[in-house]
């Protein structure tokens, strides 16, 4: 099964708040990556998400460290494996879209990435989360 990393990222330059989370998925040679404002919770709205450049398979084993050329500290919150469906094939869900269920050492969850007119957003199932 493919792989997964949840980081908390601070001091990355590039950030005007300080602090977001990184997820990462295994694709391939690489990572999809996205930087999300905060970590999705059930109950909540969905979140604020971008996707970003993809990321060397290595982050899916980091731990906590510096990152390269001054770009901040990332640590893991979480990480394992993950399923996920077809983009576009989840009914009701808008054509462009990822579902992944995640499961990872401290936490089961299923999320929704979706990509809409403002961009991307990422938000939990509700039922999904353990």
């Amino acid at each position: 099964m493919p792989r997964f990393i949840l980081l908390e990222h601070t001091g990355a330059p590039d950030d005007p708040v300080g602090l977001h989370y990184d997820l990462l998925l295994e694709a391939g040679e690489a990572c999809r990556t996205w930087r999300l404002a905060e970590i999705p919770s059930p109950s909540g709205l969905p979140v604020g998400t971008v996707a970003i450049a993809p990321h060397r398979l290595a982050w899916l084993d980091h731990l906590a460290g510096e990152v390269s050329g001054g770009r901040g500290f990332a640590r893991r919150i979480d990480g394992g494996t993950y399923e996920t469906a077809l983009e576009g094939s989840i009914k009701g869900a808008p054509p462009e879209s990822i579902y992944v269920r995640l499961v990872g050492d401290t936490s089961t969850w299923s999320l929704l990435l979706v990509r809409g007119a403002e961009g991307w957003t990422a938000r939990i199932d509700p039922g999904s989360a353990s």
